[in-house]
This record gives C-alpha cells, sequence and structure tokens, in this order.
C-alpha cells in the first residue's frame, strides 16, 4: 500500500486505468504539459503521449462535445471542466445527448463517459471557482454523480466511473485535494457507485454529507455530547436510501450538510425521501446546514459562508434540545 493524498489517488486511479483498457483517453484544458491545474493530471502526457492525454482549447462545450462523441464511438473518455463554475455551458449537451443517448437508440448505444470536476471551497479562489453544482447533475435523468471524501474513495470510485457504461459525473473536493493523506492499495480495486458508508456509529443523531463536508462532520462529531453517527453518500446518484433510512431509524434526528446554497440544494431532496420513508421515526425536523443563498464571497469572507465544524456543533445541540 502507499499513503497517498486525494490528488495522487485520482493520479494512481487514472494511471491504472489508462494501462488496464487502451480505449481510455484524458482531455481538458491544460490537462497535458502542465499536468492540469491542480497537478492531477501530472506525468499522464509522458507516460501515454499526446493521443491519449489531450490539451482542449479553452472551450467547455467543445470539450462534453468531443468527449460525447468518442464515448458513443467507443472510446472511454476522461474529461476534465478546470473549475466547477465552468461546468455549467456542459450542462447542454450532458442533458440532451449524453443522458439519454441510451434511451434514444434504445439500447443499441451508450455513452460511457467521465466529466471530472473540481468542487467547492476553502481555497480561497476567484468566482466562479469555488461552486457545488451537484443539484444541477442529479436532476438530469440518464446521469451518475459521485463524490469522494477520502483518497481510498477518490481511486476506488474513479475507477469504477470510468468501467461504468454510462456517463459518471465525478466531482472532486479541491479543499482536500492535499489535506488528508491515508493508505490506499496500488493494485486494482472499486468502490461501488450507489453505497455509501458509515465513517462513524451514533445512536443519538444521524449527519449525512458528502466531499468536503464529511470531513467537518466528523470534527464536530468529535466534540460533541451526543453520540453522532456520520453518513458518507459518496454516491448522490445512484442514492443508497437504505443506508440512510436504517441510520434515521436508529436515531430519530438527522442533519444534512451541504456546502451549496440551501434553496434547492441536495439536502432538499434528502430531506423529503427521509420525511416520505422514516416519518415515525423522527424525534426533530430534519435540519440543514448549507451554504447561504448568495454569490459565494471572495477569499476574505469565504469562512463565513461554508459551512463549518461549529455550525455543525450547533444544530446538533438544536436538534437533540428540541
Amino acid at each position: 500500500m502507499a499513503t497517498l493524498t486525494l490528488v495522487q489517488a485520482i493520479n494512481l486511479a487514472l494511471r491504472l486505468e489508462m494501462k488496464r483498457d487502451k480505449k481510455v483517453i484524458v482531455l481538458g484544458e491544460d490537462v497535458g504539459v502542465d499536468g492540469g491545474v491542480f497537478r492531477v493530471t501530472e506525468g499522464l502526457l509522458k507516460l501515454y503521449g499526446p493521443e491519449r492525454v489531450i490539451d482542449t482549447p479553452l472551450a467547455e462545450t467543445g470539450i462534453i462535445g468531443s468527449a460525447i462523441g468518442m464515448a458513443v464511438g467507443g472510446i472511454k473518455p476522461v474529461a476534465e471542466a478546470q473549475f466547477d463554475g465552468f461546468s455549467i455551458p456542459m450542462i447542454d449537451q450532458l442533458y440532451s445527448h449524453a443522458a439519454r443517448i441510451r434511451n434514444r437508440s434504445r439500447g443499441r448505444f451508450t455513452c460511457p463517459l467521465v466529466l471530472r470536476i473540481p468542487c467547492g471551497g476553502g481555497i480561497r479562489a476567484l468566482e466562479h471557482h469555488s461552486e457545488s453544482p451537484e443539484t444541477f447533475f442529479c436532476h438530469i435523468p440518464g446521469l451518475k454523480v459521485v463524490v469522494p471524501s477520502t483518497p481510498y474513495d477518490a481511486k476506488g470510485l474513479l475507477s469504477a466511473a470510468i468501467r461504468d457504461s454510462d456517463p459518471v459525473i465525478y466531482l472532486e473536493p479541491k479543499k482536500l485535494y492535499r489535506a488528508i493523506k491515508e493508505e490506499v492499495p496500488e493494485n486494482d480495486f472499486t468502490v461501488p457507485i450507489g453505497k455509501a458508508i458509515v465513517r462513524r456509529e451514533g445512536t443519538d443523531v444521524t449527519l449525512i454529507a458528502w466531499g468536503a463536508m464529511v470531513q467537518e462532520c466528523l470534527k464536530a462529531a468529535e466534540g460533541a455530547k451526543a453520540s453522532c453517527e456520520v453518513i458518507d453518500l459518496r454516491s448522490l446518484k445512484p442514492l443508497d436510501i437504505e443506508t440512510i433510512t436504517a441510520s434515521v431509524q436508529k436515531t430519530g434526528r438527522v442533519i444534512v450538510v451541504h456546502e451549496a446554497p440551501k434553496t434547492c440544494g441536495f439536502g432538499a431532496e434528502l430531506s423529503a425521501l427521509i420525511q416520505e420513508k422514516s416519518f415515525l421515526s423522527l424525534k426533530a425536523p430534519v435540519t440543514r446546514v448549507t451554504g447561504l443563498d448568495i454569490i459565494i464571497p471572495l477569499p476574505k469572507l469565504e469562512h463565513y459562508y461554508f459551512p463549518s465544524a461549529d455550525k455543525i456543533a450547533k444544530a446538533i445541540e438544536n436538534t437533540i434540545n428540541y
């Protein structure tokens, strides 16, 4: 095993998948010579050459359009949107073509592409560089959406996404790129898409999060007087509602944490599902700790916007005392 950061784990997954399957290619802005803005694809150009590691023009619609054509034609493209806010122009073609080509062709064609998107805040970035756009993608039938929170899951989920026969949106929490390390097997393995994991067992309140917010939940749970169960969704679509339901029926209290704005955030969908599936188990209303319904502030005010362990701890106290 190797002790890796999230960046290193993603890079390793790409190296291994490109070695395993010659149909896997990487494309995006600066992914080749520079190895990507965050150096996630560093070294791949030297290993696999410019025919499989393609530096594209600064054109998000061109990147995703090319990837869709390649995927339908039998190649397995791993495209990169350089930053989360830049992925929005790609939604048109994802919605109109990638997500529905299987249905449109009655199964004759599939679109096995992966779109990698650095997501979220916490790195004091510029405008359009700290968004959490998961809701947009989760709302599109035909897309799968995954978000790793650890290096182990980053490698395993990316391998699973590349091998999937349908389009997968792979969101990478940029705050975690180099923030944590853990042992990751260097051999071949996958983490199943659609399966959550309980990061911490508890009996009093369930904390549900994904990406960078999992770490904030674990910090809050560590200092809480209540016994907190922490669920890392890992996969937003398909969603592991069984793991969520089992936890809610045990604790009776739920707090959902995410970086995206509160209104129509994925936490709203979770709240509705929990109410539908486990209403009689609830001892308090489902609480959401989220980003604000404003444009994400520039660096000096960033910490006021995003959920933190302190904000989650306050929500735990209020939920327990409801």
